[in-house]
């Protein structure tokens, strides 16, 4: 057998069978940094320790007798801490028991949330650019992926998402604070998606893991505020981006009464429930957690990029509502490159990191626009830049 890299094997076969090979621009980007010993701002990956408090609490939970799993809903304790850390939001989420599920991981729930709900031939409209797993888990669900992809300002234009909708839609994916471009959606954004909605029976996947990193004083809007459109969301949220704690593979829905049935009626048989020590960890950890500390430090982080971004030729079009990710312009640096050519050359000539937006297309070639990464220390944030403004 050919010795190609793993991320190579697995976009060969992809490419193959479903047509999708974009998710491999995040590892290759991230080992041509490695390779070149360039600043890596490419992957949404925390290069900082999480909290020591809440290795502690995991310390705790190994000395604990059991190990066995925690029931299908989620351990009772993170459940209870899940109910209370919504509704202290300021835009507060009021929820029952039978609301909140916890799961493996975010990209598992949005699978398994589309297997609750579409059939053979449905369609799923994605809201672009987006995360690259969106398009394969429709097509793994047998659904069908209808691409909308937002204006150049980052905005809604309801009428062309509303001519993507047809009589075979069965959902909408839809992520904010959105990955890549920071964007946030407001209670007037989902007013207007009811609107359009409201007379099918199409459900939402709502993607909120970056919820809290909301800058400038926005605040968080979910979905699962809209007392109609609650009824057909399954709502995603992330620990590991909450925590910067990935590998510990916790995540939660918040859903229907109905929704969750049908929801848990799959895991069972998929998953079951997800890492009993962190579930332990993260209820007792969510008893001190500060939110507005959390988004206090990223918000620094991204006050940190913006400023010292300004010294480049790279152009901040649009600052980041939300996320821990910024969208620039390179046009002023080349005009003829393709936004995966200046990825590389930036990467490899430059020594800094970065993602080319088309990666988060289904099939756009090209683009003005590459992604970086705040969520670093500020120190390599401080150096990648100051990097740049000398080498640019």
């Amino acid at each position: 057998m050919a010795n190609f890299p793993i991320f190579d094997i697995n976009a060969k076969y992809m490419q193959k069978v479903y047509g999708f090979t974009h998710y491999s621009f995040f590892t290759e980007m991230s080992e041509l940094a490695s390779k070149h010993n360039s600043f890596d701002l490419s992957l949404g990956l925390a290069d900082f320790d999480i909290d020591v408090r809440l290795k502690d609490f995991l310390k705790e939970a190994a000395g604990h007798n059991s190990h066995n799993y925690e029931p299908l809903a989620g351990n009772p304790l993170l459940i209870e801490s899940v109910i209370s850390l919504n509704s202290k939001r300021k835009n507060s989420i009021f929820l029952r028991e039978n609301e909140v599920t916890i799961t493996p991981c975010a990209t598992f729930t949005l699978y398994t949330a589309l297997k609750s709900v579409i059939n053979q031939g449905d369609e799923v409209i994605i809201i672009q650019p987006s995360y690259y797993t969106y398009g394969p888990s429709i097509v793994l669900n047998n659904g069908i992926p209808v691409y909308y992809d937002l204006d150049n300002d980052l905005e809604i234009n309801w009428e062309k998402l509303q001519n993507c909708i047809s009589e075979k839609t069965k959902a909408i994916i839809v992520n904010s604070p959105q990955n890549p471009t920071g964007k946030m959606w407001t209670e007037n954004d989902w007013n207007q998606l009811y609107q359009i909605i409201k007379d099918q029976e199409i459900y939402l996947i709502s993607e909120e893991i970056y919820d809290t990193y909301c800058y400038d004083g926005k605040e968080h809007y979910s979905t699962f505020l809209h007392p109609e459109l609650k009824k057909r969301t399954f709502c995603i949220f992330s620990f590991g981006k909450m925590f910067h704690s990935t590998g510990w593979k916790v995540s939660y829905l918040l859903a229907s009464e109905e929704l969750t049935a049908k929801f848990r009626c799959h895991q069972q048989y998929i998953s079951y429930s997800a890492n009993a020590p962190c579930q332990y960890a993260i209820a007792k950890y969510l008893q001190v957690f500060d939110p507005l500390e959390n988004q206090r430090i990223m918000q620094q982080k991204r006050d940190i990029f913006y400023d010292l971004m300004k010294g480049t030729p790279l152009q901040i079009d649009k600052k980041a509502e939300g996320a821990v990710f910024q969208i620039v312009n390179f046009r002023n640096v080349s005009k003829t490159m393709t936004d995966v050519e200046f990825s590389k050359w930036l990467t490899i000539e430059k020594k800094v990191a970065c993602l080319p937006l088309s990666a988060f297309y289904d099939s756009r070639q090209n683009s003005d626009y590459v992604r970086f990464s705040f969520s670093k220390k500020d120190d390599l944030i401080i150096n990648a830049l100051e990097h740049l403004r000398k080498n640019l």
